[in-house]
């Protein structure tokens, strides 16, 4: 696919902290077409709660597309309460098989406080090394800084908080309008 295919969409960053039995998924709000911030204060991380759990998940991508993603992904929950893991495998199977999903361009990060995962459409399910996760337009910076924090005092809200902001600093389609969720 070309850059000429779509209009240039751009602008997140998530991360996602495990640290000391709490776990932290933050976003930025920004959202830019080619080098214009379309908005500035989107909402990309939410609390989900399929059958009364508590899940967390940052997405990036297209914003339609991860809400039929967390969609399913709560479906999948619903149907394995409990197995964060075992749904997040079962939507991307679903992901890589059905042609409708297929055609999806967003990722995932989500928690239950437990667990820390990654989700793409090439039908990974990844639990990152070190509790750290970080997707989307600024994610290797946010990624590095809170590899860097992460031997600090600091909380898993603290570093993942930190770690937004010096993305923000480096990375043109990252603000510092944060969503931050804190579960565990």
């Amino acid at each position: 696919m070309s850059d000429t295919d779509f209009p240039g969409w751009h602008g997140t960053t998530i991360i996602g902290v495990a640290k000391d039995g709490k776990v932290t998924i933050a976003g930025d709000g920004q959202v830019s077409m080619g080098q214009t911030v379309m908005k500035g204060t989107a909402r990309k991380v939410r609390r989900l709660t399929p059958g009364g759990a508590e899940i967390v998940a940052g997405f990036a991508g297209s914003t339609a597309d991860a809400f039929a993603l967390l969609e399913r992904l709560e479906a999948k929950l619903e149907a394995v309460p409990g197995q964060l893991a075992r749904a997040c495998v079962e939507l991307a199977k679903d992901w890589r098989t059905d042609k409708y999903l297929q055609k999806l361009e967003a990722m995932l990060i989500v928690t239950d406080g437990k667990e820390l995962l990654v989700v793409t459409g090439a039908g990974d399910v990844l639990e990152p090394e070190y509790g750290i996760a970080a997707i989307g337009s600024g994610g290797n910076y946010a990624l590095s800084a809170a590899r860097a924090l992460a031997d600090t005092d600091m909380s898993a809200e603290d570093i993942a908080r930190r770690a937004m902001a010096i993305a923000a600093e480096i990375c043109v389609y990252t603000n510092t309008n944060l969503t931050v969720e804190t579960i565990g």
